[in-house]
C-alpha cells in the first residue's frame, strides 16, 4: 500500500516541529494556516499516527513526532545536500572528466590548459589517460574517456576530429651537440649522428616511414622507444638525437634541449580533439572540451 503525502506535507511538518506555531510555519512555507493545517492532517492520514497534539492556543509534538521530526529533519537536509551537489555538477562546479592524451601532447601542452581549468573549476576530478595513439582513439569509441587529444581519428566514422593545430616534426638534441647552432636540419643530416626513434607500433613513426618511403638518405635508428617522452629523456642524457613532433619539446628556456625544424621534407601532424559523434558531454567535460579548442586561437601553425 503506497503511503499518500509528498513533499511539501514533510516540509510543512518540519516547519511546525521547529517552530512550535502553525502561523509562524505556515507563514516560513508561504501558505494559509488552514492550507497548511490540511497539510499536516494529510500527513497524519497518510501515516495513520497523530504526530501533533494542538488545541486553540499552543500545539506539541506528540511521542512519534517527535522520532519522526528528526528522521524528517535529516532527511530533508540529505536532499538538500543532494540537490546541491547536482546543481554543481550542472554548473561544471563539481564532476569528473576523463581526457585521453597520446604522452607526446601530455607533456608540454597539456599541463597549462589543465593548470588553467583548474583554477576555475577547483573542484572537478581530471584524469588523463595518456596511451598511444591508437588506444586513445579506442578509449574514446568505447566511451570510457569523455574525449581524446590525438593526431588520428578524423577517418572514423563514428568519430568527430576538431583540429587545434597543425605542428612539424623537429630534430630533438643537447644544446652543446653541433645540430643546435643550425637553422634547419634535413633527415639526412641526422643520419650522421646517433639516431633514436620511437618504435613502429608508434603512429608517429607510422607518420614518418610514409612521409620518407624510398628515400635513400633516410637516418637509421641505434636505439627505439615506444614514446617521445622516453625519446626525450634519452637525448637529454647525451645518447643521441631524434624527430618529434614540435609540441612534445619544451620552450627555449629549456637549460639542455634544443629543437631544430626539419625539412628536405617537411613532415607534419594534425593535432586535434576527437569525440563520439552525438555523445553529450557533462557541463565539466563540456567546459574543458572548450578550453582545449580555444587553444586554435592562441597557438599559430607551428612554421
Amino acid at each position: 500500500m503506497s503511503i499518500q503525502f509528498d513533499l511539501n506535507d514533510l516540509q510543512a511538518f518540519a516547519a511546525a516541529a521547529e517552530l512550535k506555531n502553525f502561523r509562524k510555519a505556515a507563514e516560513q512555507v508561504h501558505i494559509s494556516q488552514p492550507a497548511f493545517s490540511r497539510r499536516i492532517d494529510k500527513l497524519e492520514a497518510a501515516l495513520g499516527v497523530r504526530l501533533i497534539d494542538r488545541n486553540t492556543r499552543s500545539m506539541e509534538l506528540t511521542g512519534v513526532g517527535r522520532d519522526f521530526a528528526r528522521k524528517v529533519r535529516q532527511l530533508l537536509d540529505d536532499l538538500d545536500e543532494t540537490l546541491l551537489g547536482i546543481r554543481e555538477v550542472g554548473g561544471a562546479r563539481m564532476g569528473e572528466v576523463t581526457i585521453a592524451c597520446v604522452p607526446s601532447a601530455v607533456y608540454y601542452f597539456l599541463p597549462p590548459v589543465l593548470r588553467s581549468y583548474h583554477a576555475r573549476y577547483p573542484r572537478v576530478r581530471i584524469k588523463v589517460h595518456d596511451a598511444s595513439a591508437n588506444e586513445v582513439l579506442s578509449v574514446v569509441t568505447s566511451g570510457q574517456a569523455d574525449f581524446g587529444l590525438n593526431f588520428i581519428g578524423s577517418d572514423e566514422p563514428g568519430i568527430e576530429f576538431r583540429t587545434i593545430l597543425e605542428e612539424r616534426f623537429v630534430a630533438a638534441c643537447r644544446k652543446d651537440h653541433p645540430l643546435a647552432r643550425k637553422r634547419r636540419v634535413s633527415w639526412s643530416e641526422l643520419g650522421q649522428y646517433d639516431f633514436m626513434s620511437v618504435s613502429k607500433s608508434s603512429g608517429n613513426r607510422m607518420l614518418i616511414d610514409l612521409a620518407l618511403a624510398g628515400a635513400s638518405a633516410r637516418p637509421q635508428s641505434i636505439y627505439e622507444a615506444q614514446h617521445v617522452t622516453t625519446l626525450l629523456g634519452l637525448v637529454e642524457a647525451g645518447m643521441g638525437v631524434a624527430a618529434v613532433p614540435a609540441l612534445a619539446m619544451p620552450g627555449v628556456d629549456h637549460p639542455v634541449l634544443a629543437s631544430v625544424p626539419l625539412h628536405e621534407p617537411v613532415i607534419t601532424r594534425r593535432l586535434g580533439l576527437i569525440r563520439r559523434k552525438g555523445r553529450s558531454f557533462t557541463p565539466a567535460a563540456e567546459r574543458l572540451y572548450e578550453l582545449l579548442t580555444d587553444q586554435r586561437q592562441g597557438r599559430r601553425k607551428a612554421a
